[in-house]
């Protein structure tokens, strides 16, 4: 599934649309620790977490993340959203707990 198709399902606010949505999602990786994200997150992951700072969009860009969800009704802030455009990252938001944010995904990935 790409992060356009993701998009298209309208269960995520896109906060941020990207500068590649045909980039591929391959799996899902949940993590609040930025330090573990940066050095495990898997490239072409939706990333779910409820860090809505600059930091995280520098840790999306490092780790080659297809997209960012933020869960739990996490709201970035303005320095994030303005690095999420200037990166051309994708963050997309939900009022669903992480758990069930990730598992949304996942079903969709696999059926």
């Amino acid at each position: 599934m790409t992060v356009e198709e993701l998009i298209e399902k309208g269960i995520f606010q896109v906060v941020v649309e990207g500068d590649d949505l045909s980039r591929q999602i391959t799996g899902i990786f949940c993590c609040d620790l930025l330090s573990v994200a940066m050095g495990r997150a898997p490239s072409m992951s939706a990333w779910v977490t409820v860090m809505g700072n600059v930091n995280t969009i520098a840790v999306a860009t490092l780790a080659d993340v297809a997209c960012v969800i933020l869960a739990e009704n996490a709201q970035p802030d303005d320095m994030c959203r303005a690095r999420a455009q200037q990166q051309g990252v994708t963050l997309l938001a939900t009022e669903e707990p992480v758990f069930e944010a990730a598992l949304r995904v996942h079903q969709l990935l696999h059926g």
